[in-house]
């Protein structure tokens, strides 16, 4: 799976260095794109938290196996998401759109250990974290494309709404690359391990 970690690296090279960030930023000042968008950096903050737990917890109280487990992997691949963007983003060290004061500073990374923090900056965790759940799903489910459909809807929504607010257009196309590779090994993980398919 490197191969498409590289792939996401050299994308953002070229959304960077062409000018397309900037464009995409400079594009998307608009306040009514601002309210409809602003909501997807809570969204995707709770959502990874919330529903894990909440299908763990009626899982087992309905005595349902199969819900249990899709809890666990959906848990198991926002982790995983937010582990690795924050690894990325603890050496890339990128400054985020909220800092900028109408220059064009989307070409600042400040490589490094932790020289931009983990909070911000490059890939875009909301992002990462968002595909990865999504993909996950869209993995165990196979005879429920609607499912997988509606999952990746809520991703791109999330992935969209940071790239006009808080993030810059490379920070969500690297986010949803990453997050992908993650949710099809999530995926795969679990449904070899037979965990899906047992329960209701």
């Amino acid at each position: 799976m490197i191969l498409w970690h590289l792939i996401a690296i050299m994308l953002t090279y070229v959304l960077v260095r062409s000018g397309s960030d900037w464009f995409y930023f400079s594009s998307t000042r608009d306040p009514v794109l601002w309210h409809l968008m602003i909501p997807a950096a809570a969204i995707g903050g709770l959502v990874p938290l919330i529903l894990p737990l909440t299908l763990i917890i009626s899982g087992f109280v309905a005595r349902g196996a199969r819900t249990v487990s899709t809890g666990w992997a959906i848990g198991q691949a926002a982790l995983m998401g937010l582990l690795i963007s924050s690894t990325y983003k603890a050496v890339t060290g990128r400054v985020n759109p909220a800092r900028t004061m109408g220059d064009n500073n989307s070409t600042e990374f400040h490589f490094g250990w932790m020289h931009g923090g983990v909070f911000w900056g490059w890939p875009s965790s909301h992002t990462t974290i968002a595909f990865a759940m999504a993909v996950t799903v869209f993995t165990l489910f196979p005879k429920h494309r609607w499912l997988g459909v509606m999952a990746l809807a809520y991703a791109f929504y999330i992935g969209i709404g940071v790239s006009m607010t808080i993030h810059w257009f490379s920070d969500f196309a690297a986010g949803a690359i990453i997050g992908s590779i993650i949710g099809v090994v999530v995926g795969k993980s679990f449904s070899l391990g037979k965990f899906i398919g047992a329960g209701s």
